[in-house]
């Protein structure tokens, strides 16, 4: 049984460790950002798994994207007598109806408490769309 993971495991870093994609003059891009001490990775774009969690590009018009945002919570949290940090993960949904070919977009999202928020913005960064959550929790 612990052959499968290791399996697994050089799958992982290649792809952790490849390069970006160019970016498709025809497609919109957007980056995904969140402080170094959290997670943020792409997982779904308009209902359909994602292939890689860095990034997502776009036909322009309308798109849902669906992110995933893992951080700690210190001390367990405000209802909890555990002394460790808890492991939160929250599953975020932004939908934006006019992506643009060849414009670049930021979706930055960050931890709030035992919840989580997400912005999409353009370049010049004005705030397009608030993100909603869809779940949280030590999933």
């Amino acid at each position: 049984m612990r052959l499968l993971p290791a399996l697994f495991l050089p799958t992982l870093l290649t792809a952790c460790a490849s390069p970006l994609p160019r970016h498709d003059p025809q497609q919109a891009w957007i980056d995904l950002y969140t402080t170094a001490d959290n997670l943020l990775m792409a997982q779904r774009l308009d209902d359909k798994r994602w292939g890689d969690g860095r990034y997502f590009q776009v036909s322009p018009g309308a798109h849902e994207l669906e992110v995933t945002l893992r951080f700690e919570v210190a001390g367990g949290g405000a209802l909890s007598n555990v002394s460790e940090p808890m492991q939160m993960t929250c599953e975020l949904q932004i939908r934006y109806d006019n992506f643009v070919a060849g414009k670049r977009y930021r979706l930055e999202a960050r931890p709030m408490i035992m919840k989580a928020q997400a912005w999409l913005y353009d370049d010049q960064r004005n705030v397009l769309a608030r993100g909603k959550v869809l779940r949280c929790g030590t999933f």
